[in-house]
């Protein structure tokens, strides 16, 4: 696949599944999910107590996970790729803001934000790509910024082609934690949490989660000495 014609197959397949996708799952319970419910908790506690700001959840799909951050208090808005998901996602809650775009080119200022929440989003990115990402993930950040990524847990990558009766062109990669930490390291993030969950019934994976800091910039010393 050449390195971004990935992105036009993810937008259209999720623009063919956005309804169904919607009505399949049916929302976001994270009653019966608490492992997901304390980290996603975590992650808001991190992101209030470093000063809060704008939270990005890049790859939002149907606006669950955004409107349970703004539940625990987060200035929280979504960003997707697919605009039949966004145009979803602003009809389900019309009182938050929902953004087309790409998560390897956000449409934002240099450290405009106090957090970005990836939730299955970067497993449709090739491998080769993360640092570039991880790196984009770390512009829009503001020091101090929170960053958390939740993924299945593997070194397997596949290919769909028929999702809910649609033809789809969708690329999984699934991720493992410690190289994800390295990633983020070299990227400029300290690593904070990493967390892996047994699959739940239904689920074909292990699911991963990690929860990581923007470094401060290096403070320079200029004074004479």
């Amino acid at each position: 696949m050449a390195e971004f014609d990935f992105l036009d197959a993810t937008r259209d397949s999720y623009d063919a599944l956005a309804e169904p996708y919607a009505e399949a799952f049916g929302g976001l319970d994270l009653d019966n999910r608490p492992l997901d419910r304390a980290l996603y908790g975590v992650f808001a506690e991190l992101v209030t107590e470093a000063g809060g700001g704008r939270v990005a959840d890049v790859g939002c799909g149907p606006g669950w996970l955004t409107d349970a951050l703004v539940g625990m208090g987060l200035d929280a808005f979504g960003v997707d790729l697919s605009p039949g998901m966004v145009a979803l996602a602003r009809r389900t809650y019309p009182a938050l803001r929902f953004e087309v775009g790409s998560m390897l080119s956000l449409d934002l200022e240099d450290g405009a934000l106090g957090g970005v929440l990836a939730a299955y989003s970067i497993i449709h990115v090739p491998w080769e790509l993360r640092p570039a990402l991880f790196a984009e993930f770390h512009r829009v950040l503001a020091p101090g910024g929170h960053l958390m990524l939740v993924f299945q847990v593997g070194d397997e990558h596949s290919e769909r082609t028929e999702a809910f009766g649609q033809a789809v062109r969708l690329h999984w990669y699934r991720q493992r934690p410690e190289e994800l930490g390295e990633l983020l390291t070299a990227a400029g993030f300290d690593v904070l949490t990493t967390a892996v969950r047994r699959a739940r019934e239904g689920e074909k994976a292990p699911q991963g989660y990690v929860i990581g800091r923007r470094n401060s910039p290096v403070q320079r010393n200029d004074s004479p000495k």
